[in-house]
């Protein structure tokens, strides 16, 4: 029945309980004896209150309700042991008077014990509070201090009722505006982190040094937001530390809600140094990716239009040397001087035609549309092919399994047939193939897109190269640029078709071009 308490050593404690527990026992014994076998009148049964009071010292809540049971029980012995044969009803009344007290005196004991107990408790929750707040603010990783705003907060407050509430206008007017109200700013606490970060010296508690705040525009922000009600203050801002090293930092602080709360309020920094170094870096790379990228498209635009202009100037070249032998003959043969000349001009519009193409590539501006009949525009990049086939030798072989009209740019798609055409011719040449054949054929797949094949019956591809075959500047030729087919294969896709290249199992190289039959992917 007897209690501790944890607040005294164990000896002590016990000491303690001992001391009112015998005193309140011996207290009620005395006043039993007196109450029972003396002639005093008056409510002797009252005094068991005191007993109750020293009782309450050395017992538990339970123990203070056996205790003041018996003491009831003393008190009713007493009145019929000494009234038993005597009843009057003025005893009665002290005896009830009496009982009454204790009753009362015991459950205002117990009330006075709850409430005790209930305060213990929440005084045990607040410092285990403290505690987890306190370890977590100290160990954190985070640079952390407790500041009080509260001077501050009144200060600004008191000019905002007086119809100054713009900052920034009080800091034109007043110079020495900022420097009041750094004076009224004090740092409370700071953890690990933040002497880590900037230093001992900028973590010490009082006055808060100035080399630690934002700039003067960004303090001015700070001091908008506590005079507009303001909740959350973030930026990044440059402080520095004690060893005079500029850091810049994302500062955030919440203000809470409650004025009287502005004497602690928690301010973070993170170090963001080496992240905006990392960012600027990155930009700097970057663009300088971009300008490399740029000179990239340039040289590779340049080599796509030494490849492409090389056929059409070099069939103008040749179409004028024979215009000048038709005009040398004697007499001049004006007929097929004008035949000539004609296939000059074509091949000139052909010229211009490509470079138009390549001026639209790099404006980003989409080839003219046309639905064009396929055996039409091969047999039209045959006829510009004429010459160099009659040069070298080579027969062509159309195969059409059926004449189908597409949406095209025509201009491409002759430049794609003339590159694998003079790919094919310069195979077979390299290889003194006795026959030299290239063989077109044209169908359709299925429904949503056509296939021309391009075969030859050179000396196929090498199996080294055919991985790299697409790729650009990639050429087993002396003279060659390595861009024909990466133009060819990036044209046909960009226009939502495919081309492929393999050895064909009788021999030869192969060429598929796979194109769509609708203008859906074309125009994309």
């Amino acid at each position: 029945m007897f209690r501790t308490q944890a607040i005294r050593r164990p000896g002590s404690a016990l000491e303690h309980d001992l001391v009112f527990g015998l005193a309140a026992m011996a207290l009620a014994a005395v006043v039993f004896f007196i109450d029972t076998f003396t002639e005093i009148e008056g409510a002797i049964a009252v005094l068991y209150v005191i007993a109750t009071l020293l009782a309450a010292q050395a017992v538990s809540q339970a123990g203070l309700i056996v205790c003041a049971c018996i003491f009831v029980m003393l008190a009713l012995i007493s009145y019929g042991y000494t009234h038993f044969t005597d009843y009057d009803l003025q005893s009665t009344m002290r005896l009830l008077v009496a009982l009454a007290a204790l009753l009362v005196t015991t459950m205002l004991l117990l009330k006075t014990e709850r409430a005790r107990l209930s305060l213990l408790s929440l005084n045990a929750a607040l410092k285990e509070s403290e505690f987890r707040y306190r370890s977590i603010f100290d160990q954190t990783r985070v640079a952390l201090w407790e500041r009080d705003y509260s001077s501050l907060r009144s200060y600004l407050m008191e000019l905002k009722a007086g119809g100054k509430g713009d900052v920034r206008k009080l800091a034109r007017t007043n110079p020495g505006f900022v420097d009041e109200c750094l004076s009224r700013i004090t740092v409370v606490a700071a953890n690990e982190a933040a002497r880590e970060l900037l230093g001992p010296q900028a973590a010490s508690v009082g006055e808060l040094r100035k080399s630690i705040l934002s700039g003067h525009e960004k303090f001015l922000d700070l001091l908008q937001v506590i005079v507009d009600g303001g909740r959350v203050y973030e930026d990044k801002v440059e402080a520095r530390a004690d060893t005079g090293e500029e850091k810049l930092v994302l500062l955030s602080i919440n203000f809470p809600k409650a004025a009287e709360a502005f004497d602690r309020v928690v301010v973070s920094m993170v170090d963001v140094t080496q992240r905006e170094l990392a960012l600027k870096t990155l930009a700097e790379a970057q663009a300088e990716l971009a300008r490399a990228s740029k000179a990239t498209a340039i040289g590779a635009m340049s080599a796509s239009l030494a490849h492409e202009l090389n056929q059409p100037l070099g069939a103008v070249l040749v179409n004028a040397s024979t215009l000048l032998r038709w005009l040398d003959r004697d007499p001049p043969d004006i007929a097929a001087a004008r035949r000539s000349t004609e296939r000059i001009i074509r091949d000139a519009h052909r010229a211009s035609e490509i470079i138009q193409n390549t001026r639209g590539l790099l404006s980003q501006t989409a080839g003219k549309l046309e639905t064009v009949r396929i055996d039409d525009l091969i047999d039209e990049t045959l006829a510009l092919m004429e010459h160099e086939l009659q040069r070298s030798v080579t027969s062509i072989v159309v195969e059409m399994a059926s004449s189908v009209a597409l949406p095209v740019v025509r201009i491409e798609l002759q430049q794609v047939l003339i590159n694998l055409i003079t790919n094919a011719i310069q195979a077979m040449a390299e290889s003194d193939a006795d026959r030299r054949v290239i063989t077109l054929t044209t169908d359709a797949r299925d429904r949503d897109h056509l296939r021309i094949v391009v075969r030859d019956s050179g000396p196929g591809i090498d199996a080294k190269i055919l991985k790299t075959l697409f790729t650009p500047f990639k050429t087993t030729k002396a003279t060659g640029l390595g861009m024909g087919l990466s133009i060819c294969r990036s044209t046909i896709e960009a226009r939502g078709g495919r081309l492929n290249g393999y050895n064909d199992d009788r021999g030869g190289a192969v060429f598929e071009i796979h194109l769509p039959m609708t203008s859906e992917l074309v125009d994309a």
